[in-house]
């Protein structure tokens, strides 16, 4: 095979980096800086195209791509069952509540909704509350670290491993599960994961408290997040924005509460909001929503001890759909990620077991989308910070 020459290779590189910015356009001042897609400020395999004159961002494009998982193509070959383990490989710092989502999906395609056993949707809730509050743990120990708090990212991680290890127990993995199915769960709770459970609601709070001490009423963190890139409600209607990212801006939108599927609507929670939508607020409503969580999972521990307890003839798997075969229909459906809305456009075969088309609508997608709207005039610096506050996962973006 010939070797390619200089001019070929630059070409290929031309066409396979694109840029939106000619370098022999810049102005006098004006510098083009790639960030990522290796450095680990990104998130991920990132790319963001920054124009800076000096320290000042006068514009910024996010590039994808890197992390192509081919989801959505993965999905026109496969069963609605073999789905699920490509679906906890989206957003896998969260995969049980993407894993939920999804099977809720399927089950209303088959009209079974109402006829699952309230064990199994208590326990989906409880496994799905639980690695919410790990994924908040993951955005704000890593948002720390951005700016410099290692601390805090260590404590956040010493925290979350508690809820990894017992997400290991139920499941045999740290965090791509493929625990629920359509119609039930793989298997029941382990014999004390309810009790687990309890005793870890009552570990976390102080160490929250600890870390709203070290980070969240930190001088410093609180000049480098306050009044940084505050997004009026209007725009980030607009942008499309959802999730901790729309409630910062003071709209109480929870698809929990919204759309009420599940048990959510028999539980009792609160949804946080803020009022700027800048840095501060985005991380402070994860924060509040982390508390929200666990007394979600309290209730759920209790109503399965005492209420829905197990019993030797229960079998988790009696109601599960092997093979799902729904009528032919579009549909789409949503539910509340810990990223924002989650959603999956399906369209079925007739009397197939295979779908015809799943289009997944990401969050962090979505949120990221809207970057360039509001990193505009701020300084390099603070571009790290901002991006640490949209809690992305590229798994999710590049699906």
């Amino acid at each position: 095979m010939q070797k390619p020459n200089f001019e070929q290779t630059q070409a290929y590189l031309k066409q396979s980096e694109p840029t939106f910015y000619a370098p022999e356009k810049l102005g006098y001042n004006e510098m083009l800086i790639n960030l990522g897609p290796q450095h680990p400020s990104t998130h991920g395999v990132l790319r963001l195209e920054v124009l800076a004159e000096g320290e000042l961002v006068k514009d910024v494009v996010p590039h994808i791509g890197y992390l192509h998982r081919c989801f959505e193509k993965h999905a026109e070959q496969l069963t609605y069952q073999q789905i699920i383990p490509y679906v906890d490989r989206l957003d896998y710092t969260a995969s049980m509540n993407s894993n939920h989502i999804f099977v809720m999906a399927i089950e209303k395609l088959l009209g079974i909704t109402d006829k699952l056993p309230p064990r199994v949707e208590y326990i989906r809730v409880l496994v799905a509350e639980l690695n919410r509050v790990a994924s908040h743990l993951l955005a704000l120990g890593t948002f720390a670290n951005d700016m410099g708090a290692t601390t805090a990212f260590l404590w956040a991680m010493r925290d979350r491993e508690h809820i990894l290890r017992m997400l290991e127990w139920l499941t045999g993995a740290r965090q791509l599960y493929n625990y629920m199915w359509v119609g039930g769960l793989y298997y029941d709770l382990p014999l004390g994961f309810e009790e687990r459970a309890l005793e870890f609601i009552q570990y976390l709070p102080p160490k929250l408290l600890d870390f709203e001490y070290m980070v969240l009423q930190s001088p410093i963190f609180l000049r480098r997040t306050q009044g940084l890139t505050p997004i009026a409600l209007n725009d980030a209607i607009n942008w499309g924005l959802t999730g901790p990212m729309l409630r910062a801006c003071g709209l109480a939108y929870d698809l929990r509460k919204i759309d009420g599927y599940s048990v959510y609507p028999e539980l009792d929670f609160d949804v946080p909001i803020a009022q700027n939508g800048d840095c501060f607020d985005r991380a402070w409503v994860r924060f509040c929503e982390m508390k929200e969580s666990l007394r979600i999972v309290a209730q759920c521990a209790t109503i399965l001890l005492k209420k829905h307890h197990r019993t030797r003839d229960f079998d988790p798997q009696a109601s599960c759909v092997r093979r799902p075969r729904p009528p032919q229909t579009d549909l789409y459906f949503r539910g509340e990620s810990p990223k924002g809305e989650l959603g999956f456009y399906i369209r079925t075969q007739a009397n197939k077991a295979i779908p015809e088309r799943i289009k997944v609508r990401s969050p962090s997608f979505c949120n990221l989308s809207a970057l360039p709207n509001f990193c505009k005039d701020i300084y390099l610096a603070d571009l790290i910070a901002v991006v640490g506050s949209l809690d992305i996962v590229l798994g999710e973006v590049d699906r």
